[in-house]
């Protein structure tokens, strides 16, 4: 059996990613999934599962390698809440039932990745800060929280992991700058764990900034 990488990619569709932001999203998110194309390394572990959260939380593309993964096209409702806390719900199930875990005749999956996309804040906090000590307890290789745009608080984000980043704005070309990142990240991810090292996440490009 071949090791497996797993992404889970949480990406928000709440009402204000009404318009640009989503279409940027749907370039953005499609042209990670070709630049991942291009590493051999990917595509022979990579494997994909893409949660989208706005008033519902939906499983939109369950964990499929990423040979098999199709363009999607990403919606949004003309308004409504964003429930993170239910997403990071809906992913820890997910990482629970996926993941192939080490045995004495099994090596298992790799540590799984985890990439939550927001511009704005959780409406359903509780649930959030609940949901936070059980996903730091799935031990991700490495979580990416992205902060997208002027209304997005980073902070509930630093709450959940290290990594973040804040974009300026929802443009196709800040977040096509974000996904070539990210895309970067899993292949220097995949190729650190098959060596035995603990992943480090590339250096950003200049317009995202990095938060500590």
């Amino acid at each position: 059996m071949t090791r497996r990488l797993l992404a889970y990619f949480l990406l928000d569709t709440s009402g204000s990613m009404n318009g640009e932001p989503i279409q940027a999203l749907n370039n953005g998110f499609n042209g990670l999934i070709s630049m991942l194309r291009a590493d051999p390394q990917a595509m022979e572990s990579l494997h994909l599962s893409v949660i989208t959260f706005d008033r519902e939380v939906k499983n939109n593309v369950p964990l499929v390698d990423l040979a098999s993964f199709y363009p999607m096209e990403i919606t949004c409702p003309d308004s409504g809440p964003t429930h993170t806390g239910a997403a990071l719900e809906m992913v820890s199930e997910l990482v629970q039932k996926d993941l192939v875990k080490a045995t004495s005749e099994v090596k298992g999956d790799w540590q799984p990745l985890l990439f939550l996309f927001t511009d704005g804040k959780p409406s359903d906090i509780q649930k959030y800060r609940q949901m936070i000590p059980v996903i730091k307890g799935l031990e991700f290789g490495a979580i990416v929280g992205c902060a997208a745009g002027p209304k997005a608080d980073e902070q509930y984000l630093k709450e959940l992991t290290d990594h973040v980043v804040k974009l300026d704005a929802t443009d196709a070309i800040t977040l096509s700058s974000f996904f070539k990142w990210v895309s970067s990240s899993i292949t220097q991810g995949g190729h650190s764990q098959s060596t035995g090292e603990n992943i480090t996440l590339p250096p950003p490009p200049s317009e995202l900034n990095i938060i500590i």
